[in-house]
């Protein structure tokens, strides 16, 4: 009872308190002195070879982390491109004394973390297991294994992710961005590549430890429960004796941006969305007077929710989920960057509203709510950082990296603080840069490249791996306008494959296959018997989970044991089928059939023609014959669906023999539906021709 008439008590002084004080609420509150920040100077010293050590005292929590990184600068790999990643990650498993299992079963038991990567490593832990955890990192670092066998399945997992984001807009965009801006030569512009990870050796990663794994230029910072002298001790313990080779910066020449704004349009043809990247390259050490009014121009032209990017290309316009934008600083160059992810109808439009709100802060004064709404969303983060030992230890290596006052942390928020209006224009006409700036737009160059050229400035086409794609000179006819039939296409595409004599002879057909969906290994087995039967049949393992069926007058699909008939449209359109193959049926005569050309345009690179194909059942798919193979390469259909549209694209691949036939035995298939895409491969693994099928498989 007390305490509640206290806290009644309380809340009466201060509603009578409050009730005595007369505020103007027509005014924003004055702006009280930026707070100080408190952060110990680290304690300094050099080892004989060569670390640097720094240690930041703090006894309130029995915990201690150390990081140990080299300061390697950029590097290039060149044509060892994934070196790198995969030596670091080598260094995770085990040690010349002890396995991966064994080195795991030590760290786990004490409840620490030790982690290695390709420049340094990581320990943390309570302070009765740190000096334990930080010789195991050590001993990661000094004695690796090196094990094949831990090459070899790291390798295969690398190739296999650089495989599954062969079709993700997002990776392709960040990939070719970077390569475009900086050069594909250059550190920050090279990539992996399934074939450069392939050709990697274990060699090659024994030979990048050996080169960057080193004393030279390291830093090893202690922050925590740990006085200078403990910490000297422990890394005289586990460093003292370690050497290696001397590193040099490397000197980097400064590349340039281009000297007009051009759109660079990189071709997805499975893109649901297109990716849009206005970036420019910038100039912008920590030390830079300009670094604090860029952070806070940035902060109100993309950082967030309340900005003007968000506010226009979401709020007002719906174009996207979200828009946002970065600039980094550091001793080489960096790049500021606007980007978003918009619907493809509207990717010209979302291009205008980025190039103007960039204007729109270079030429208009930002707004004092504005201004002060940045300020505090920066002193916020920036005090919440402070309570991640990480983020001080990379503050402490920082201000002897980039030469910076011993204060610079220390007053950080005042520096924010004193940033005027004036200062944020400046910024942003120095740093965002809006008549020499790249748009990288990475979508469905079809459905977007027209619309890209309409805007007024020089559309360059590249490919998924940054290569530029020069335009393939269409086939003219003698008057040279560009000229070709739909029907010669497909009787072209029949010739390529065999002819039509021998495709005609196919009078069955059994195709196995298998994919993998959502970690699921499924196999398809498809069967075909002329005319016009066919039967599809989907397992994992013993268990059939989709069965469909068309025994030549009707047809159904078995799904979780119950029957659904076939839509009455997709029985028009079979039932009027003749042949194994239906191009066949395409230029037959009276089949039905209604094909049209539609131009020519670029499928993975290559010039294909187009073309349009109604089936006798109305049903519209879109078709694209490659220039030179003659062989059909893609596929496009849409389908009405409670809600929306299904949109569905096969990429056709690997054509191989079977007899005397060519026959696609890899089928990428894409179906997107409200935004979302799902993206499965299928691998066939055995074709058969005219054995193999009887009528009971289609009842």
């Amino acid at each position: 009872m007390k305490k509640t008439f206290l806290i009644i008590a309380s809340a009466l002084s201060i509603y009578h308190v409050g009730a005595q004080t007369q505020i103007d609420r027509s005014k924003p509150p004055k702006a009280g002195p930026a707070p100080s920040i408190t952060i110990a100077d680290p304690v300094i010293y050099k080892m004989n070879n060569g670390i640097t050590v720094l240690v930041v005292e703090n006894h309130k929590l029995p915990k201690v982390s150390a990081t140990y990184s080299i300061d390697a600068g950029p590097i290039t790999e060149g044509s060892k491109a994934g070196v790198m990643t995969l030596m670091g990650q080598m260094l995770n498993e085990g040690t010349t004394s002890k396995t991966k299992a064994q080195f795991d079963e030590e760290v786990d038991k004490m409840g620490a973390s030790v982690d290695l990567n390709s420049l340094g490593g990581t320990a943390s832990a309570l302070t009765r297991y740190f000096d334990k955890s930080f010789m195991l990192m050590a001993e990661a670092l000094k004695s690796p294994s090196f094990q094949q066998e831990s090459f070899d399945k790291l390798k295969s997992q690398m190739i296999t992710g650089l495989k599954s984001t062969e079709r993700n807009t997002k990776a392709i965009a960040g990939r070719v961005t970077a390569a475009l801006v900086f050069g594909k030569n250059h550190p920050n512009g090279e990539f992996s590549t399934e074939e450069s990870v392939s050709a990697l050796k274990l060699d090659d990663v024994k030979n990048a430890y050996a080169k960057y794994i080193t004393t030279s230029r390291a830093f090893l910072t202690f922050v925590g429960d740990i006085t200078p002298e403990q910490a000297k001790a422990l890394a005289e313990k586990a460093f003292g004796t370690w050497k290696g080779l001397a590193l040099t910066l490397p000197v980097l020449q400064p590349v340039k941006n281009p000297a007009t704004t051009e759109v660079d349009l990189v071709d997805v043809p499975n893109a649901v969305q297109s990716e849009i990247r206005v970036t420019n390259l910038v100039t912008l050490p920590l030390s830079s007077p300009d670094y604090f009014a860029v952070m806070l121009a940035n902060q109100i032209l993309g950082g967030g929710s309340e900005s003007y990017l968000f506010m226009t290309l979401r709020e007002k316009r719906g174009f996207t989920y979200g828009a946002y934008s970065s600039i980094s600083a550091g001793r080489f160059q960096t790049t500021f960057t606007a980007s978003a992810s918009v619907r493809n109808e509207k990717t010209d439009s979302a291009i205008v509203e980025f190039v103007d709100q960039i204007k729109r802060i270079r030429t208009e004064k930002v707004t004092p709510e504005e201004l002060a709404s940045a300020k505090a969303l920066y002193n916020g983060s920036f005090a919440l950082g402070m309570e991640n030992p990480a983020r001080i230890a990379t503050y402490a290596s920082n201000v002897i990296l980039n030469n910076l006052p011993k204060d610079f942390y220390r007053t950080y928020l005042q520096k924010i603080n004193a940033v005027t209006i004036d200062d944020i224009q400046k910024a942003a006409q120095k740093y965002f840069n809006a008549g020499n700036t790249r748009i990288v737009v990475t979508g469905k160059a079809a459905q977007v490249g027209e619309s890209l050229k309409k805007l007024g400035y020089p559309v360059k086409e590249f490919d998924k791996f940054a290569k530029s794609l020069e335009v393939a000179p269409a086939p003219k006819s003698a008057g040279s306008t560009v000229s070709f039939s739909a029907f010669t296409v497909i009787t072209n595409y029949i010739a390529a494959i065999g002819g039509e004599s021998e495709l005609k002879k196919i009078t069955s057909a059994v195709e196995t296959s298998s994919m993998t969906v959502q970690g699921m290994s499924l196999s398809v087995v498809e069967k075909y018997l002329s005319p016009n039967k066919e039967s599809m049949t989907m397992s994992m393992g013993p268990n059939v989970l989709n069965k469909e069926v068309f025994d030549g007058k009707e047809g159904y699909s078995l799904q979780r044991g119950q029957k659904i008939p076939s839509p009455a449209d997709e029985l028009v359109a079979k039932q009027k089928k003749t042949n194994i193959i239906e191009q066949v049926d395409y230029v037959a005569a009276n089949s039905g059939y209604k094909l049209e050309s539609k131009g020519i345009e670029k499928v993975n690179g290559a010039d294909a023609y187009k073309v349009v194909v109604t089936d006798p059942g109305g049903k519209v798919t879109t078709q694209y014959y490659d220039m030179n193979t003659k062989l059909l390469v893609k596929e496009e259909s849409a389908k009405a669906m409670q809600g929306g549209t299904l949109n569905t694209t096969i990429e056709f691949a690997d054509y191989k023999s079977v007899g005397k036939v060519l026959m696609p035995h890899k089928r990428t298939l894409t179906m997107e539906a409200g935004g979302q895409a799902q993206t499965m491969e299928l691998t066939v693994s055995e074709i058969k021709f005219n054995t193999g099928v009887t009528e009971e498989d289609f009842k």
